[in-house]
């Protein structure tokens, strides 16, 4: 069944959704804008591969994406796309693997014919997947491992976390699974997974009153299945700190250290983290705890960040992407670059915030300040149609209303005691999993169990409140043993 904007809004987004089981489900935002976007949104990823070829869900999705239909080549694909100014973006993450597109109404009709073929007729030819898995491995070991610290972090601190659980390994794989995969184990993936009961066909813009319709009954080809039902255990406890130092020929540190929490979308204490967040550290604003600390007052390093939704290519981007919806979310702080003397200053200055912040909690001025900022800040988030149904998606899949109302609806009743509530009901500042990636893997490793102070090095002069401070950050205790840090060669990392 399709329903209006206004049905949606009025009914919620997965009431709407579960009323279409008989096919595809479809969220709709029609518009006047001449630029349609199409999205759709499949909701498998790497939670559903199998244990021995971690990779298959997204190298299935890509190979779908970026190849050839039965008909067409790669190549005649993006001719045919090139005079339209668009193309087909594909991306995969724990579970869901999205396809989207955006063209002139006027190309909709021969727009929308490629992209429809190259998921519902897929040419899996030897050439393309041959590439694709190239351009896959490629991403693991250059762009990932070898050209960007800070993915590399993160992506490793979410395997710790989920180690032996079924988020538990990088979306794109491991370089010897991708080796052994053949086009068989795609077409198998794309068979069992690939069906109406995980797809969401997304639609806004100002396509024609048919174009859902005839959307939903091409889609309606594909066998009507079952959802992916993925179990998900609680990740493994963390009983005490854990490093983990990714030794790499890196002029800097980079550091990633976090915890898993059972908070989400719609759960009651959301709104309350997503506060909390914002004011110890928004991505790429200046306005948070630890930028104001850390860079600006001592001038460590760059950048310093505070998430609790998974947030991929952060290095890129000022807004997370939307259709990247998990069940499970983890609180994480990134720190980087900083200079190798100042890094285990730094690592003691982030968990010195934040431990105050759980501590003596939020004030009621900080607050007010932060609540009224974040009001404004998630129009930001769905300022383009393309963002806004991405959206819609993701607030039908947590069945909770389109995300800007139910955000500024649970502002709005937010208390600073519910901050700090939930502060110390989530978040903790010791026991928790830690990456660094540095050069010099041995040394960090002697500096941070030795007992000893970190002390910081400045090359300007400070105000004696900040030097008698940082005597107090550079004795933080850390709780670090020898056989708490693991040292692991950057070559090893998303190998095997």
């Amino acid at each position: 069944m399709i329903r209006p904007l206004a049905s949606l809004l009025c009914l919620g987004l997965a009431a709407s959704m579960a009323a279409s089981a008989a096919g595809p489900r479809v969220v709709a935002l029609p518009s006047k804008s001449p630029l349609v976007t199409i999205r759709l949104v499949f909701t498998t990823g790497s939670a559903s591969d199998p244990a021995a070829k971690p990779g298959l869900a997204n190298l299935t999705g890509a190979m779908l994406g970026e190849s050839g239909t039965r008909d067409l080549t790669y190549k005649q694909i993006v001719d045919a796309l090139y005079p339209m100014a668009t193309t087909v973006h594909v991306y995969s993450d724990k579970e869901m693997t999205t396809f989207v597109g955006q063209t002139h109404v006027d190309n909709l009709d021969r727009f929308y014919g490629l992209m429809r073929d190259m998921i519902l007729h897929p040419g899996w030819r030897d050439d393309d997947f041959a590439r694709v898995r190239d351009n896959t491995v490629n991403a693991l070991r250059v762009s990932l491992r070898g050209n960007n610290d800070e993915e590399l972090g993160k992506e490793e601190l979410y395997n710790l976390i989920y180690s032996g659980h079924p988020y538990g390994h990088e979306n794109l794989g491991t370089a010897a699974a991708l080796a052994g995969m053949t086009v068989g184990d795609l077409q198998g993936f794309y068979k069992a997974h690939y069906t109406q009961a995980n797809l969401i066909i997304g639609l806004a813009g100002g396509y024609p009153a048919s174009f859902a319709a005839r959307v939903t009954k091409d889609f309606s080809a594909l066998p009507a299945g079952q959802p992916d039902s993925v179990t998900l255990p609680a990740p493994a406890g963390i009983a005490q700190n854990q490093l983990t130092i990714v030794a790499k020929d890196t002029r800097s540190v980079a550091w990633s250290f976090g915890l898993p929490i059972e908070v989400k979308r719609g759960d009651p204490d959301f709104a309350s983290l997503l506060v909390a967040q914002s004011y110890l550290g928004q991505h790429r604003l200046s306005s948070g705890v630890l930028f104001s600390r850390m860079r600006e007052l001592r001038g460590l390093n760059y950048g310093d960040y505070a998430y609790i939704e998974y947030f991929p290519r952060g290095m890129f981007a000022l807004e997370p992407e939307p259709n990247i919806a998990r069940r499970q979310q983890i609180f994480q702080i990134w720190i980087r670059p900083v200079e190798p003397a100042n890094a285990g200053f730094a690592l003691r200055a982030a968990a010195f915030e934040l431990n105050k912040l759980i501590e003596k909690g939020m004030s009621q001025a900080d607050f007010d300040r932060t609540k009224t900022f974040l009001s404004k800040y998630v129009n930001v988030l769905t300022k383009s149609k393309s963002e806004e149904l991405g959206y819609a998606i993701d607030s039908a899949y947590y069945g909770i209303p389109a995300y800007g109302d139910y955000l500024k609806a649970a502002l709005s009743k937010l208390t600073v005691d519910d901050v700090n509530r939930a502060l110390k009901k989530h978040l903790r500042s010791d026991r928790l999993q830690l990456v660094a990636i540095a050069k010099d893997a041995e040394a960090l490793r002697t500096a941070l169990t030795s007992g000893d102070p970190t002390p910081v090095t400045y090359v300007t002069a400070k105000p004696q409140e900040v030097l008698d401070e940082d005597k107090i950050i550079e004795r933080l205790p850390l709780g670090l043993r020898a056989e708490d840090v693991k040292i692991v060669p950057v070559e090893e990392v998303f190998e095997k």
